[in-house]
C-alpha cells in the first residue's frame, strides 16, 4: 500500500514538472510562487531581527542606525572591527562560497541554471547581517534579494523542478525580498521582471506578484505598514519646475555614471589583495570617514529624512555627498557583503537636494523636498538602468503620487545621460561583465529559457539492440515509435528513424524472416545521429548549448532514477526545439 501511494505520488509529480516545463500548470505555478513569497518574508524577517541583534550588543537601548551618538573614536572602532571579522571569517571559506549578492543571484541564474548554493547563501545572510550591523556603507536589498532568491531556488531543486521553473521562482524570490525589505510589494515585482529577468511575461507575473504580497505582508505584520520616508504630499510649483529638473536628472546621470566607474576602478586597483585584508581595510577606510560624516554609517536613510525636512544646508549636502560616495565606492569594490541600492538612493537624495535649494531661489513656491525625492529616484533609475523600478519604488517609499509625473522626466534623464554619454550599463550588468561573465539576455535566450526540454521532447521512442531478429522488427514497429534509440553493442547510443527501419523491413520481405537472419541496425540504409544525455530539468536553452558543445542535432531526456541507473523519458531533436521556440515560446 504504501510503495503503491508512493509510485503514484511520484507520477503525479512527473506530471506537474512536465507540465510546469512547457509553463502550462498556471495555477500550480502560482502556488509554488506563493510558498516562496512566504519563505521569503520569513527569511528576511530574521535577517532584520539579527541585523538589529548584532546592533543592540555595542548600541543598548538606541535605535537602529544611531551612529551619529557614538563618540567619534567608537565610530571608527565598529567599521573597523566589523571589516576584520568579516575578513577572517572570508579567509576560511572556499572560493566559490564567497560570492554573494545580485550580482551573485544573476550568474547562478544565467550560467548555472539558477542552483543556488545553500552555503553561499548562510555567508550571505551572517555575512550581511555583520555588515548592515556594523555600519558599512552598503544598502539592505543585496543580501535580501540573495536570501530570498536562493529560498526559492532551493526550493525548487527539493522538488526537482524543471529549470524554466526554477528561473520563475528566483524571481519570486527576488521580488518578495525587495518588497518585504522596504515595503515595496509592486517595486518588487517591476525590480524582479526588469533587473533580474530583464523581461516581461504574463506567465510569470501572477506568481511574482503572489510572491510580493505574501511577502509584504509577513513584514508588515512584525514591523508595521509605514513608508521608509514620511513626506507631505508635494507637487510641482510651475511647469518651469520641468526645465530644472531635467537638468537635475542629466547632472544626476552624470554621477551615477561616475559612482559606477569609481567602484570597476577600486575594484581593478584592489583585486589582487587578499580579499581577507580588502575586506579589513574597506572598514578602516569607511570607519576613518565616518569619523568626520558619521552619516555615511549604515543605510544612510535618516540622512534622507533629515534633507526632506530641510535641515541640512548645500555645503552640508555637498560635503556629506562626497563622503557617501567614496565610502559606499570603497565598500561595494572592497565586496563587502551588501548592496548598492541603498547608497545610490541616499546620494542621489543629496544631490536632489543640492539642487532644490538652487531651484528654489529660481521658482517661488518650490519645495527643495521635492527635489530630494526626484533626485533618490533619478540616481536609482540611472544606476540599475531600471527607470520602471525606480520610478515605483520612490511611490512606494513615499506615498505620494503626486511626484510620479516629474519623476518620470529626472529618472529618464538621468539614465538617458548616463547610458548615452558614458555608455553606462547596469552595475549588475557591468560587474557580471568585469568577472569575465557574457551576461546575455536578447529575445531568442529568453524565450528559449522559459521553456523545458519535457514540455517538446518526443515520447514516442523505442530502446534496442543493435541486432534485431525479423520478428522483434516486427513488435517494435508494431507499437508505432518515431524515434529507435540504439543503445546496446555500441559504444555511444545513437539515433534512427523508426521509418527507415519499416522501409528495409517492407523492402526485405518475409523470406528473411524464414531463414532467421538478423537486422544490423547500423548497416541498414537510414540516416543515423549521434545521441547525447540532457537532464529532465534542462531549459532549451541548455538543449541548444549541448547540441552546440557535442556537435550532435539530438539529445535523449533523462534523470537519475538511482546510483548509476538513469530514466530515458523522451528525444529531443534540433526540430523538436526550433518548432518548439517558435510556437510555444
Amino acid at each position: 500500500m504504501n510503495s503503491n501511494w508512493r509510485q503514484r505520488s511520484s507520477e503525479r509529480l512527473d506530471t506537474l514538472r512536465t507540465a510546469l516545463a512547457a509553463t502550462r500548470a498556471d495555477g500550480s505555478l502560482a502556488v509554488l510562487g506563493l510558498i516562496a513569497g512566504l519563505l521569503a518574508g520569513l527569511l528576511i524577517v530574521a535577517f532584520r531581527f539579527a541585523v538589529t541583534a548584532v546592533q543592540q550588543m555595542y548600541m543598548p537601548g538606541l535605535p537602529g542606525e544611531a551612529f551619529e551618538w557614538l563618540d567619534p573614536w567608537e565610530r571608527f572602532l565598529v567599521p573597523t572591527a566589523g571589516g576584520v571579522v568579516l575578513g577572517l571569517i572570508v579567509g576560511t571559506l572556499p572560493r566559490a562560497v564567497r560570492t554573494v549578492g545580485i550580482v551573485h543571484v544573476l550568474e547562478r541564474l544565467h550560467y548555472h541554471q539558477g542552483y543556488m548554493p545553500w552555503r553561499n547563501m548562510l555567508w550571505q545572510f551572517f555575512g550581511g547581517a555583520l555588515a548592515l550591523a556594523s555600519g558599512q556603507s552598503v544598502g539592505r536589498e543585496a543580501p535580501s534579494v540573495h536570501l530570498g532568491a536562493a529560498a526559492a531556488s532551493l526550493m525548487g531543486r527539493w522538488l526537482a523542478l524543471p529549470n524554466n521553473c526554477i528561473r520563475t521562482l528566483i524571481a519570486c524570490g527576488a521580488a518578495a525580498a525587495i518588497a518585504a525589505s522596504f515595503n515595496t510589494p509592486l517595486a518588487g515585482v517591476v525590480f524582479a521582471m526588469e533587473v533580474v529577468m530583464v523581461e516581461y511575461t504574463i506567465a510569470g507575473f501572477v506568481p511574482v506578484i503572489l510572491a510580493a504580497v505574501a511577502a509584504t505582508a509577513i513584514t508588515r505584520t512584525v514591523f508595521g505598514d509605514d513608508t521608509a520616508f514620511l513626506v507631505p504630499l508635494l507637487g510641482l510649483a510651475s511647469l518651469t519646475e520641468l526645465v530644472y529638473i531635467t537638468v537635475m536628472g542629466a547632472l544626476i546621470g552624470v554621477g551615477a555614471a561616475l559612482f559606477t566607474r569609481a567602484i570597476r576602478l577600486l575594484g581593478r586597483l584592489t583585486g589582487s589583495v587578499p580579499e581577507g585584508l580588502r575586506l579589513s581595510l574597506a572598514g578602516a577606510l569607511v570607519g576613518a570617514i565616518a569619523v568626520f560624516f558619521p552619516a555615511v554609517l549604515g543605510l544612510g536613510y535618516d540622512s534622507v529624512n533629515v534633507a526632506l525636512a530641510g535641515q541640512l544646508g548645500v555645503g552640508a549636502m555637498a560635503a556629506l555627498f562626497v563622503a557617501k560616495f567614496c565610502a559606499s565606492a570603497i565598500s561595494v569594490a572592497a565586496r563587502i557583503p551588501g548592496g548598492v541600492i541603498g547608497p545610490s538612493v541616499v546620494l542621489g537624495s543629496l544631490a536632489g537636494g543640492g539642487f532644490g535649494v538652487a531651484a528654489a531661489a529660481l521658482v517661488p513656491d518650490s519645495s527643495a523636498a521635492l527635489y530630494v525625492m526626484l533626485g533618490m529616484a533619478a540616481m536609482m533609475g540611472a544606476v540599475l538602468q531600471a527607470p520602471l523600478a525606480a520610478l515605483l519604488a520612490l511611490l512606494e517609499m513615499t506615498g505620494n503620487a503626486l511626484v510620479i509625473m516629474p519623476a518620470m522626466l529626472a529618472v529618464v534623464s538621468a539614465s538617458l545621460t548616463a547610458r548615452i554619454v558614458f555608455a553606462h550599463e547596469s552595475v549588475f550588468t557591468t560587474m557580471l561583465r568585469d568577472a569575465g561573465l557574457d551576461y546575455r539576455h536578447d529575445p531568442v535566450t529568453q524565450g528559449l529559457s522559459r521553456l523545458g526540454v519535457a514540455a517538446v521532447m518526443t515520447k514516442s521512442f523505442e530502446q534496442c539492440p543493435r541486432q534485431l531478429t525479423m520478428e522483434a522488427a516486427a513488435e517494435i514497429l508494431q507499437r508505432g515509435p518515431r524515434w529507435l534509440i540504439v543503445d546496446a553493442d555500441t559504444p555511444e547510443p545513437l539515433l534512427m528513424r523508426a521509418a527507415d527501419l519499416a522501409r528495409y523491413c517492407e523492402a526485405t520481405g518475409l523470406e528473411t524472416a524464414e531463414t532467421g537472419e538478423r537486422i544490423d541496425l547500423l548497416a541498414i540504409p537510414a540516416e543515423r545521429f549521434e545521441l547525447r544525455p540532457v537532464h529532465r530539468e534542462a531549459t532549451l536553452f541548455e538543449a541548444r548549448e549541448a547540441m552546440r558543445v557535442e556537435g550532435v542535432e539530438a539529445l535523449y531526456v533523462r534523470r537519475q532514477q538511482a546510483p548509476m541507473t538513469f530514466k530515458t523519458f523522451g528525444i529531443v531533436h534540433r526540430e523538436d526545439l526550433e518548432s518548439g521556440y517558435e510556437f510555444r515560446a
